[in-house]
């Protein structure tokens, strides 16, 4: 149905058009950074944007709600729901033009591995970007119930016998993750072998979607499963199992998913890719609030988001943790984090640790050249833009975090992959 008729605006438009700026005007009073108007105008209004039910999305889902694409001169950016990470790669491979997408909510090393054509259909290198980080810990190592009595928390190798005597009765061991070389796997691995367990021999990895993993426990298709948020919670909430670690325990501090984009949708619209960007850094901190919580709580709750109840994200959302096996522990500094220390700048030096894992485990070759592949996907610069048109004053010095070190002593130097990736007794990479 045409909007203009003989001239005349139809009410409809009208009504529209009202309510944008209604949307908008309200969107400034609540947000009331200078930034609106401090980019040039985006090329485009919109853009499609994957994302999946874990509450580090919440960036992406928030800027929506808030309207903050739309302040941002963005009005008809779509999130969009993926089914799992596999979906978003095939999304992402088609690009929004193809009716596929044209970023994501992604799992920090996805975006490399798709760079380089390694978990692509026929190998075909998609060249991608990582703009921002979205949050910083709260991902979740969880176990069957019948596991609670081996007392396994951190250390792994408490479920070493039991997983031998389920094995000698001819049963096999799945541990779970979400994407093979994703943040998860390698959270999974790490906790495994730090433990004495190999991960390529002792157990099978299996790859679950993440809002599929409660179910998939609760019939036993499972031994472990390592995820992001609520599930870890839901699990414990239904009482199917318990958590025995949070991966804050395994790196305080650590990165987890990214903001990733096509690189040739980056190139083609670079103010929109910056106007995007700064919808999402505002979002970031107002999630980081934590008078927010509770409202995020039942924003992400919502049936077109995650479709849980508010309660299953929110504990773990304020650092509040029932492990399920008796530990109940507050106010840990454990909550997922989206701005405060830096969380939303991309660090070149955690996309080196992803890189040098996947060496380890086998996804890419012992002799990739770490620095130059994070410098081809990681797009810092182009955050360090945003960031000042947002007038953000506290920026990060330099694009290394420095050496990072591990629960179990291990210290990984960015500016020596390798002295780590040596320093590890159970690995794949020769």
């Amino acid at each position: 149905m045409k909007e203009i008729v003989s001239g005349a605006v139809s009410r409809r438009t009208i009504l529209k058009t009202t309510a944008a700026v209604a949307l908008v005007s309200a969107v400034r009073a609540a947000f009331p950074s200078g930034a609106f108007a401090a980019t040039a105008e985006p090329e485009v209004k919109g853009a499609k944007i994957g994302f999946i039910a874990l509450t580090d999305a919440a960036p992406l889902i928030v800027a929506a709600e808030k309207g903050l694409f739309a302040k941002h001169g963005m009005p008809d950016v779509e999130v969009l729901k993926q089914a799992s990470w596999g979906a978003t790669r095939d999304n992402l491979v088609l690009g929004g033009a193809s009716n596929g997408i044209d970023g994501a909510h992604i799992l920090t090393p996805m975006p490399y591995l798709m760079h380089t054509g390694r978990v692509t259909q026929n190998n075909v290198p998609v060249p991608m970007a990582i703009l921002a980080r979205l949050n910083l810990d709260s991902q979740g190592i969880s176990a069957a119930r019948e596991y609670a009595e081996t007392g396994v928390q951190l250390d792994a190798s408490k479920l070493k016998a039991a997983f031998e005597k389920k094995k000698a009765e001819g049963k096999e061991i799945k541990a779970a993750m979400t994407f093979p070389g994703g943040t998860h796997d390698l959270w999974l691995r790490y906790w495994l072998a730090a433990g004495g367990i190999d991960p390529d021999k002792d157990v099978s990895t299996i790859v679950v979607p993440p809002p599929q993993m409660v179910a998939n426990m609760k019939v036993g298709n499972m031994d472990v499963f390592c995820v992001g948020e609520p599930w870890n919670e839901q699990l414990v909430n239904q009482g199917i199992g318990f958590t025995a670690c949070t991966t804050g325990e395994l790196w305080k501090g650590h990165p987890e998913k990214a903001l990733g984009m096509r690189a040739d949708w980056v190139e083609k619209n670079p103010n929109a890719t910056k106007a995007l960007l700064m919808a999402v850094m505002e979002a970031q901190q107002w999630c980081d609030e934590m008078a927010n919580k509770e409202e995020m709580s039942a924003i992400l709750g919502k049936r077109q988001w995650f479709n849980v109840p508010p309660k299953d994200v929110l504990g773990r959302l304020k650092g509040n943790i029932n492990y399920g096996n008796g530990r109940v522990l507050e106010n840990t500094g454990l909550q997922m984090k989206f701005w405060q220390d830096h969380t939303s700048y991309p660090f070149r030096s955690h996309d080196s640790w992803f890189i040098a894992e996947n060496i380890r485990w086998g996804k890419f070759a012992p002799d990739t050249d770490v620095k130059a592949l994070v410098a081809k996907v990681n797009r810092e610069d182009i955050w360090r833009e945003a960031a000042k048109d947002l007038g953000v004053a506290d920026l990060p010095a330099s694009t290394s975090r420095g050496k990072e070190t591990f629960f179990d002593g291990k210290v990984f130097d960015p500016e020596n992959p390798s002295a780590y990736l040596e320093s590890l007794s159970i690995k794949a990479a020769s």
